[in-house]
């Protein structure tokens, strides 16, 4: 048998360097960069090495340049961080990701670089523990968060802070959401039992179940026939709480990727007349694409909600989900570059969006309307604060009757408007956020 040309895990490492790099250097989102990969052996490892990483970068990061002489190219001084997350946080042998690491410079077209990454991995081994102790000191690091955004967490949550910071490097469940209009959550249990996956129905929410192991969808049974989707057991609150009914006029104005279209459609039934808007196009082909699996169909359009007039034919909607976008600070634990690339000045910017899009829903709002506003961010900046706003400079818009709390899901705290969902909090979810408003007259 040919011997391969690389250490084993080297390719892989190699791979993982680049995606890191493109985040940070780029300023891209993990996913996108992983979207490119091959569906090859190595897309699973490639994958878990990048989002570890990823996860722990503000850790691991300080305790690699304290190492450093000079600066090292960007894709150096990735591949350095990925092999010393390998070295810390993996069950593989330390000195065999430092061979592999060698060979991963050369991979990346470095070779000057091997004998800088053997004597840096070298001594990333031998003195990692008095090396992280250091950067231990001060909790952003000690955490892998940057420190603006624990400020704003323990403003925010101070007795929730540290549980919240944990949860975040934890890797989330995979909850799948049943369609009910075709089976029911026990069933299902039951059927993946019969395929040797372990699994159990979410007791607070009718139709979710969590997957005891998360495993790839093309093995979920029933996945491709649309009879679940993948959807936090958080998210799946929803839909519900828009209280829609069959006949009603609904648009969802945050539409991608789908999820909550689909789930929207299968409670509305036949014939439903549901509007699906998102301002990017790509993401617009990510809902038709789902809506197909699901074997359901709304008018999909690419449009920027902030302006009606560029796709509202003037009737009003009786039903509205405004699910905005956002920080995302509560689906960290699923997208560890968010600590990574969101910036203190982001807030702003993201509440001036948040509340543009809601003045522009009000205007689409049948009298006696209800409308959701959902984030999946854990900041009162861009929850509570926008829909303040948003009442007081809108007399005809008020708060609609919505379940407290411990009612919606088993630890979910009561807002001054709205309820919010705290990451790895009792009810297992990611952090949400949840307001229900009506309309009292039509309005100007």
């Amino acid at each position: 048998m040919a011997r391969t040309p690389w250490a084993p895990g080297a390719p892989a490492l190699a791979a993982a360097a680049r995606a890191v790099d493109e985040v940070i250097r780029c300023g891209h989102s993990a996913d996108a960069v992983l979207a490119g990969l091959a569906n090859g052996p190595d897309r699973a490892a490639i994958r878990a090495i990048t989002l570890g990483t990823l996860r722990w970068y503000l850790r691991l990061a300080p305790a690699v340049e304290e190492l450093l002489e000079t600066r090292v190219a960007s894709a150096v001084g990735a591949l350095l961080n990925v092999a010393a997350h390998q070295i810390e946080y993996s069950r593989n042998v330390p000195e065999a990701t430092v061979h592999a690491a060698v060979d991963a410079a050369r991979l990346l077209g470095t070779p000057r670089a091997t004998g800088l990454a053997n004597a840096v991995l070298r001594r990333f081994v031998a003195e990692r523990a008095t090396l992280l102790a250091r950067v231990d000191v001060q909790l952003p690091a000690r955490t892998a968060h940057p420190a603006w955004l624990v400020q704003q967490i323990a403003a925010a949550w101070p007795g929730q802070c540290p549980s919240i910071l944990a949860a975040n490097n934890g890797h989330p469940p995979m909850t799948v959401r049943v369609d009910a209009s075709r089976a029911q959550a026990r069933a299902y249990v039951a059927e993946l039992a019969e395929a040797q996956i372990e699994a159990y129905p979410v007791k607070w929410a009718e139709n979710a179940v969590t997957l005891n192991h998360p495993m790839a969808i093309s093995r979920l049974p029933g996945f491709a026939e649309g009879r679940v989707s993948v959807q936090d057991a958080g998210a799946q609150l929803a839909a519900p709480l828009l209280d829609v009914r069959r006949g009603m006029r609904v648009l969802d104005a945050c539409a991608a990727p789908g999820g909550k279209t689909g789930h929207l459609l299968e409670l509305l039934g036949e014939g439903a007349d549901l509007t699906a808007v998102d301002i990017d196009p790509v993401r617009v082909g990510l809902i038709e694409d789902n809506l197909r699996r699901l074997k359901r169909s709304a008018h999909v359009l690419a449009a920027d909600v902030r302006d009606p007039g560029s796709f509202w034919d003037g009737r009003p909607f009786e039903r509205i989900l405004v699910d905005a976008p956002c920080s995302s600070s509560g689906v960290i634990r699923r997208h560890p570059d968010i600590k990574l690339l969101r910036r203190p000045g982001d807030m702003a910017a993201l509440a001036a969006g948040q509340l543009a899009i809601l003045r522009a829903a009000v205007t689409m709002l049948t009298a006696g309307g209800r409308l959701l506003y959902s984030t999946c961010s854990i900041l009162p900046a861009e929850n509570e604060e926008v829909v303040t706003r948003l009442l007081a400079e809108q007399p005809q818009m008020r708060r609609a009757a919505m379940p407290e709390g411990p009612a919606l899901a088993p630890g979910a705290l009561d807002c001054t408007v709205g309820v919010q969902l705290l990451p790895g909090a009792e009810a297992g979810t990611d952090g949400f956020y949840y307001a229900c408003l009506e309309k009292t007259t039509a309005g100007t």
